[in-house]
């Protein structure tokens, strides 16, 4: 098998392409060439050959009269056009590899849709300059683009089979970037997924506005706020750090606000100093923007919870509805 790309320089919109489809189809060469014989006799061909036909393998969106674009307007480059017919099949084959999980259709499906929102329509976007995805040099096709040879690179090789040799090198370094970041995606997703079970029974405490993980790893604040309406401060355990973590509840999704803060005279304390305004030997830190703070023991971030709620049953820390609003997080 092999599949086709254009050679001279590469942009995220085809290395994220030809990833996936190498993801899905390990064994299969990559070629990088204007070469319409060797396009034509390709098993894939992307961002090159002037035609969009996926039952023949072909994902181009330079020809004449092309306008492939999403329900949303966003319009189609080649990211979008292969994740479109194989993203969920890629997903699903990376659930099973990294995660050594099972995902149904419907399920793949939705992560596919997902990780298009997120990250592919933006590469498309940044690949036909609609839109940049970040500011400056580090939005993900940017990075991408630093892969291909500069111009001291290219004055070293010139023209020849080194040079190719090189820039395929480079394209696949690129290509493994972005396969980097689709596992991480599905991990996350799929990790969503299977922890929304040990949440949901996690141990309600303090009359149930505290809540207590086994693992602070475990993405726990979208089902919290969702379903937990009661919980102020969410205890964990950090296992690779082993301390216990003491957390606010996001009010919402998109902002700094929390249901409650912690108390105020903890800002910025570390260590001793923190033990001291809170009476907990093994206190070791509070975030300055009183978000999250630890102790050593679970008896110690426990103590710290039950100071925590106290100070909301006091009036110190005020509730959510009780205070203006913070500024939106960034986006």
């Amino acid at each position: 098998m092999v599949i086709v790309t254009h050679n001279g320089k590469f942009h995220a919109d085809d290395a994220w392409a030809v990833a996936v489809l190498h993801i899905l189809f390990p064994d299969a060469d990559i070629v990088r060439t204007r070469d319409t014989a060797i396009i034509d006799a390709a098993d894939f061909v992307v961002d090159v050959g002037g035609s969009w036909d996926p039952a023949t393998g072909r994902f181009d969106h330079h020809q004449k009269g092309f306008d492939g674009a999403r329900a949303s307007g966003v319009p189609y480059a080649s990211a979008g056009l292969v994740w479109r017919e194989y993203g969920a099949r890629c997903v699903a084959a990376l659930a099973a590899q990294h995660v050594d999980h099972q995902l149904d259709d419907d399920t793949a499906q939705q992560m596919a849709h997902a990780i298009d929102a997120d990250i592919v329509q933006y590469l498309d976007l940044s690949d036909v300059g609609a839109a940049r995805n970040a500011p400056g040099g580090y939005g993900m096709s940017a990075v991408v683009s630093g892969y291909n040879p500069n111009w001291l690179d290219e004055q070293r090789l010139g023209y020849g089979a080194e040079a190719e040799a090189y820039r395929l090198a480079q394209f696949r370094k690129a290509m493994a970037f972005l396969a980097d970041v689709m596992v991480n995606a599905v991990k996350y997703r799929v990790g969503a997924i299977l922890a929304l079970a040990q949440v949901r029974q996690s141990q309600p405490l303090e009359e149930g506005r505290l809540l207590f993980l086994k693992n602070a790893a475990l993405p726990w604040s979208s089902v919290v706020r969702k379903e937990m309406p009661k919980v102020l401060f969410v205890i964990s355990h950090s296992l690779s750090e082993d301390r216990y973590m003491l957390h606010t509840v996001p009010a919402t999704p998109d902002t700094f606000d929390a249901r409650a803060d912690l108390p105020a005279p903890w800002a910025g304390l570390r260590d001793a100093d923190l033990a001291a305004v809170t009476g907990v030997p093994d206190a070791k830190f509070c975030h300055n923007g009183r978000f999250i703070a630890a102790a050593k023991s679970y008896e110690g971030a426990y103590a710290m919870a039950k100071q925590a709620l106290q100070a909301v049953d006091n009036g110190l820390t005020p509730l959510m509805a009780q205070r203006e609003p913070r500024a939106a997080l960034a986006t």
